[in-house]
């Protein structure tokens, strides 16, 4: 008699710890395999807590359904994290409108969708080609004077998203390090290197870095800037959010604190991944510098290859059904983007970078009624600064392993050593 097949163990994709290496893709692959909805155990990990568990949904497919029905799968209820708010913080994370349910949230994002009027997109167009080109050369120019490498993270990638949020903001120049600051501390909170000090809350533990009293230092900067751009009003986001008259302060506040983080990290995190994608795919990278591959696609692609967001949460409103699985109202479910832009059952050879591949349809961006309100300025930013790259690097090769961010929420790059010229040795 024939032993049944064993079935295999559910593999933890929750760890922060398991994203060092990137992408998980051995496990994201049983998954969608074996266990497309699969039981998560949240277990206490790098002195946060142990939390109740969570659904892991890993395929395009039950992953677009969650994004979608936001009826039944509500960013509202526990807001969009996978670790747990404090109760008592819930109302106060409840103002941003990511976690928000329509149709509440639908009038915060026509407010901030009026801020990025066709002309102020079209200055920060030419403002960001400027910067590409410059941060791009000063870096060539630093490889040329060593060994021809630079660590395009902390010589390029970094200051490019974070001087273009400050442009786009509003943001005194001299003030853009608190900027960096405030993401590290509420995105890089898993990391060791990017964390703050931790400071215990009122158990004992860590102290949430999303919660009010850690983020009192951001509103504030946020009311005092809101009230400068009242009195000195400028061709920038803040000043369109200052003056409008339908928002609340708590309200003002919470944008200043989503587009900080959010407009900040999402570039900051795309920018280099795609980089490193095209210096370890050199005929790729040729066809796009010689213009046999056309950069929009290419740009999806890149997205798609290295999703900046690795997790979003929702929680179960009501008993519902996914992928087979009996989901309970009140169970959080957690879908993992980086899964879903590699399932094989929507994407001929996920595994293979193709640059010119059409149609796309990844989730890096997410997808309804919450998909990223900034992403066109993203997918901006990033087409200039692959073909400023282009224009500038004839052959950039990996020089040596990236450094990954910590997390199981951003899909971050501390480092990113490239070979951009070839120096003869002395």
């Amino acid at each position: 008699m024939t032993a049944p097949a064993a079935v295999p163990q559910v593999p933890d994709v929750f760890d922060p710890r398991g994203y060092a290496d990137g992408l998980p893709h051995a496990a994201y692959r049983l998954l969608r395999d074996r266990h497309p909805v699969a039981w998560q155990e949240e277990h206490e990990v790098l002195g946060w807590p142990a939390g109740p568990g969570f659904w892991a949904v890993t395929r395009h497919e039950d992953v677009v359904r969650v994004l979608k029905d936001a009826r039944t799968f509500s960013s509202g209820l526990g807001a969009t994290q996978i670790r747990d708010p404090d109760p008592a913080d819930l109302p106060f994370i409840r103002r941003m409108m990511l976690n928000q349910d329509p149709p509440d949230h639908g009038r915060l994002r026509r407010a901030v969708s009026r801020a990025f009027t066709r002309g102020r997109v079209e200055r920060f167009a030419a403002v960001v080609r400027e910067r590409a080109r410059a941060l791009l050369a000063a870096a060539v120019d630093t490889a040329r004077a060593g060994d021809g490498v630079c660590d395009l993270v902390g010589a390029v990638t970094d200051d490019y998203a974070l001087l273009n949020l400050v442009d786009l903001l509003g943001v005194p120049a001299d003030e853009r390090g608190l900027l960096l600051d405030w993401t590290r501390r509420v995105i890089g909170y898993q990391d060791p290197d990017e964390a703050a000090p931790a400071q215990a809350g009122p158990d004992g533990r860590p102290a949430d870095p999303r919660s009010p009293a850690m983020l009192e230092d951001m509103f504030a900067f946020a009311r005092e800037l809101a009230a400068h751009k009242r009195r000195h009003p400028a061709d920038d986001v803040m000043t369109t959010l200052a003056t409008d008259g339908e928002l609340a302060v708590p309200e003002l506040e919470m944008f200043f604190f989503l587009l900080t983080v959010a407009g900040n990290d999402t570039v900051r995190s795309a920018a280099p991944g795609g980089l490193l994608a095209l210096a370890g795919h050199p005929e790729a990278y040729r066809g796009l510098r010689t213009g046999a591959l056309g950069m929009p696609a290419a740009v999806e692609e890149l997205l798609r290859w290295h999703p900046p967001v690795l997790s979003f949460r929702r929680t179960a409103a009501y008993d519902t059904e996914l992928a087979g699985r009996v989901v309970r109202a009140g169970d959080k479910v957690v879908v993992f983007h980086g899964a879903a832009n590699f399932d094989e059952r929507v994407f001929a050879a996920p595994h293979r970078l193709d640059l010119s591949r059409s149609p796309n349809p990844h989730v890096s961006f997410g997808d309804g009624p919450h998909v990223c309100l900034g992403a066109h300025l993203a997918r901006l930013q990033l087409r200039v600064l692959y073909e400023e790259t282009c224009r500038l690097v004839p052959a950039p090769a990996v020089a040596g392993p990236p450094r990954r961010l910590v997390s199981n929420f951003i899909h971050g790059l501390k480092s990113l050593p490239l070979r951009l010229v070839d120096v003869a040795p002395a």
